[in-house]
């Protein structure tokens, strides 16, 4: 864990908890850092139903039900979303009417996995990506969308979960059948930005509530996707292109403004 990478730079003399973050509470970690990336995958589809489909009713394939995959299906769940396919490192389950993921999290926890979860039908990995849903979240690694299923991908939306998911070969054949895909930079970037949060907590040494935390993680997703929605509507560009562009125009005005050096 990053919090047990570097424990001498913490010890100046003095403690220094700002110094590394994903540290446990008791230590100076930060309350909804386990759960950040997946609220903030769930906060980028909010704003993306505005302009797309409301969430409501919406079915829902996760692929990886750890600590990002399982929350943000959580929290879809809750927001009337039909999550009709889970996976794991040890397979998938299928079932076209919906899971109960209360009921999945307590067998999770009993058995380790998804798997064998009662009312469900197994599949691969590789074949819950190709069945009929509205929003795709590949959660668990990267290259799961590759040139050889892109098109037969069935979702009209795609969330990015995992670091680098897509190939670029698959956006492509994405972007040419019409699939909205929330980038990975954009649509994971809750955990990152619950980091940086648990630094400014570690410089003043005052700690927030989770509360407090979770709105000023969605202030800035929110902010974020809409930035980038915007952008790609002007110049025409899918999401990942313009998220691209946002974050090099940003730096490039830090540097016309600030100038290259401190």
């Amino acid at each position: 864990m990053a919090w047990m990478m570097d424990t001498y730079s913490m010890t100046q003399g003095k403690t220094v908890p700002g110094i590394v973050t994903g540290k446990p509470l008791i230590v100076g970690g930060s309350a909804g850092r386990r759960e950040a990336t997946g609220r903030g995958i769930v906060y980028a589809l909010y704003q993306a139903a505005r302009h797309l489909q409301p969430l409501r009713g919406q079915r829902v394939i996760v692929q990886g039900f750890g600590n990002v995959g399982s929350v943000a299906a959580r929290l879809l769940w809750r927001e009337g979303c039909v999550i009709v396919g889970v996976s794991d490192v040890k397979g998938g389950i299928l079932n076209p009417h919906g899971i109960d993921i209360r009921q999945l999290e307590a067998h999770v926890a009993e058995t380790g996995s998804v798997v064998g979860f009662p009312g469900t039908e197994p599949v691969s990995n590789a074949e819950l990506l190709e069945q009929p849903c509205d929003i795709l979240l590949p959660a668990a690694t990267g290259s799961q969308i590759h040139a050889d299923n892109a098109d037969r991908i069935k979702a009209t939306i795609v969330v990015e979960g995992a670091n680098g998911p897509t190939t670029p070969e698959a956006d492509v054949i994405l972007r040419d059948r019409g699939v909205t895909v929330i980038p990975d930079i954009l649509a994971n970037a809750g955990g990152v930005i619950v980091s940086y949060f648990e630094w400014v907590q570690g410089l003043q040494y005052y700690f927030w509530r989770e509360s407090e935390i979770t709105t000023r993680l969605q202030e800035i997703m929110t902010r974020a996707f809409n930035r980038v929605w915007a952008l790609g509507a002007k110049e025409g560009t899918d999401l990942r292109t313009a998220a691209l562009m946002e974050g090099v125009r940003r730096v490039a005005e830090g540097y016309r403004v600030r100038g290259l050096y401190p």
